[in-house]
């Protein structure tokens, strides 16, 4: 490989780095970028000015390419290896995002996001960021340290190759689409121009730019500066300032306010009700003074209705008097009317009770003689009064069968009109024909 032509390459200076031997980077344009190697002494011989190689630097380097088999503790990579190395002027990759920035300030798309209402205290907020990255944890803490209690929708997706782009615009779509999701932050840590490229791509810039959902950027640190951040709503230089940007209010200081002005509500109106009722205390004495005048008054009117009265209640009481007797007289004889027609109304209920309550003993009474009969039908003193005879124990026990009677031995044989003592002899189980004697 080392004996191939060399060639010229022309390109943008990504992601500088040294080692004790030689410098690292990246030469990038708008169709890729290849890795390149530069011995540090071949740097130094070429007299460049202090910080000429840097990042967004466009120059012209000379070489071919390399091969390093790695080792033990190594890894084998391909690289262009530089032997010359000039500056060319203004990064491409700069001069494309200024005018790619430029473009979309002129569409007006860097005002849609920020004349959007944010929320004070959001109750959800999307997240689009690296599953494993940094960003995600500060983010996490500064929420913490606002003491918010909210709900953090995830959209993890890659934050540094060329694929990044579209893979962050599909995340932020998906989180806009959900209807809870009030704010959405994305963010990662900070890097070189080439590794935030991702957040200055068109369509993301355009996607973000027209969504519902006001957008927080935290990209990169405060020297950083991506596409995104313009198009975004609030553009933050950290993720803890991100995590201020998404919950403008601080909820720890807000739950002391209320409590402070709560306890102020309540002094207020534990004053409020104490002058209140020395109020309505100066305001009872008045109807009680206006109360004494009016009754004063009152007195006298009623003196003089009375005496007024007086006279017409006595012209009046003799007419009164004689219609008063007349409607009582009435009233007498209706009343004596309605109690003897209530007085026959109960002499002829009394009768049809008495009757029913003799049909009812009759029958109670049948009832019973019949029971009786049932009762004595089944009395066993009657099977005893046709001629049988109850075999028991000494304990008064029934025996009902012949070989309980055999395992008494002494047992005793009641009668209707006696009871006779006896006891076993022979075998219980010889059958009819067996000898049985007392």
């Amino acid at each position: 490989m080392r004996k191939r032509a060399r060639v010229l390459l022309i390109g943008e200076v990504t992601g500088i780095s040294r080692s004790k031997v030689q410098a690292y980077f990246e030469l990038r344009d708008g169709d890729g970028a290849v890795p390149c190697q530069i011995w540090l002494n071949d740097l130094e011989r070429l007299g460049l000015p202090e910080g000429a190689l840097r990042d967004g630097a466009e120059v012209v380097i000379a070489g071919g390419p390399d091969y390093y088999p790695g080792g033990g503790t190594a890894s084998p990579s391909f690289c262009f290896r530089a032997t010359h190395l000039r500056l060319a002027g203004e990064g491409d990759l700069m001069a494309r995002l200024e005018a790619l920035r430029t473009q979309l300030r002129a569409e007006g798309l860097f005002e849609l996001q920020k004349q959007l209402a944010r929320p004070v205290l959001p109750r959800a907020i999307g997240v689009v960021t690296a599953e494993g990255g940094a960003a995600r944890r500060d983010l996490l803490a500064g929420l913490g340290r606002r003491g918010w209690g909210g709900t953090v929708v995830w959209a993890f997706a890659p934050v540094q190759d060329r694929h990044a782009a579209p893979k962050i615009a599909r995340a932020v779509q998906d989180l806009a689409a959900r209807p809870e999701i009030e704010a959405i932050v994305v963010t990662r840590g900070g890097g070189s121009l080439a590794d935030l490229w991702a957040f200055c791509d068109e369509t993301l810039c355009r996607t973000v730019a027209m969504l519902r959902v006001p957008v927080i950027s935290a990209v990169g640190h405060e020297r950083d500066s991506t596409l995104i951040d313009d198009v975004a709503a609030i553009c933050c230089s950290t993720p803890t300032h991100a995590a201020e940007a998404a919950v403008p209010l601080d909820c720890g200081v807000a739950r002391a306010e209320v409590r402070r002005m709560a306890s102020a509500l309540r002094r207020g109106a534990d004053g409020a009700i104490a002058a209140r009722a020395r109020h309505l205390g100066a305001l009872a004495r008045g109807p009680a003074r206006a109360l004494q005048r009016q009754r004063t008054i009152l007195n006298q009117k009623t003196r003089e209705i009375r005496a007024a009265s007086e006279r017409g209640i006595a012209e009046r009481s003799a007419s009164q008097r004689r219609i008063a007797g007349l409607v009582l007289e009435r009233a007498r004889r209706r009343a004596l009317g309605q109690v003897e027609r209530a007085g026959e109304e109960g002499r002829r209920h009394g009768a049809a009770l008495d009757s029913a309550a003799e049909r009812a003993l009759a029958q109670r009474r049948e009832a019973l003689r019949n029971a009786a009969v049932a009762l004595r039908a089944h009395d066993p003193e009657r099977t005893l009064e046709r001629g049988y005879a109850l075999a028991e124990t000494a304990d008064g026990e029934p025996l009902t069968g012949a070989a309980a009677v055999a395992a008494a031995e002494r047992f005793s044989l009641r009668f209707a009109d006696g009871r006779v003592d006896a006891r076993t002899d022979g075998d219980p189980g010889s059958g009819p024909g067996g000898d049985h004697r007392d």
